[in-house]
């Protein structure tokens, strides 16, 4: 079984129905799995709160507070990966290795790292840092097979 993380750009691109990154997600199939991380639903919401609360007219209220509860709802549909005790661990392990690689993105590498999992992600500069990690980028289509001559 192949297991997939979605990082939290890739999750987005899939609930915008980005074509390539959907068309990607609606062939894996069972028992393959396709799920995100917890701190993917932490970024994702802390953005669009954020964004709720510094608006002031209405409109961009109801609007923040409308794509928040969007956020909710799509991500409740993802199995979510937590951040354990051991993948708390690895990312320790992995900020000591010094990879220059953001916070949030180590964390994701470490919860994908303990999974087994392959992250998606359009963010491959940073992620192919770490080392051991799998990582796919879905966001384009995959290049033509070469023909023989």
């Amino acid at each position: 079984m192949a297991l997939y993380v979605l990082d939290t750009d890739t999750a987005s691109l899939l609930r915008m129905n980005h074509p390539e990154v959907t068309r990607r997600v609606a062939q894996v199939t069972a028992p393959d799995v396709v799920a995100t991380t917890v701190i993917t639903v932490d970024e994702v919401l802390t953005g669009w709160y954020s964004l709720a609360r510094r608006h002031n007219r209405p409109p961009q209220i109801e609007w923040a507070y409308n794509e928040l509860a969007g956020a909710v709802r799509f991500l409740g549909g993802l199995p979510l990966l937590p951040f354990s005790l051991t993948a708390i661990a690895e990312y320790d392990r992995l900020k000591g290795l010094k990879l220059n690689v953001g916070k949030n993105d180590l964390r994701i590498a470490a919860i994908a790292l303990e999974a087994g999992a392959v992250v998606v992600t359009r963010n491959l500069r940073d992620f192919t840092r770490v080392p051991g990690l799998a990582v796919e980028d879905w966001s384009a289509p995959p290049a033509p097979a070469a023909s023989g001559a």
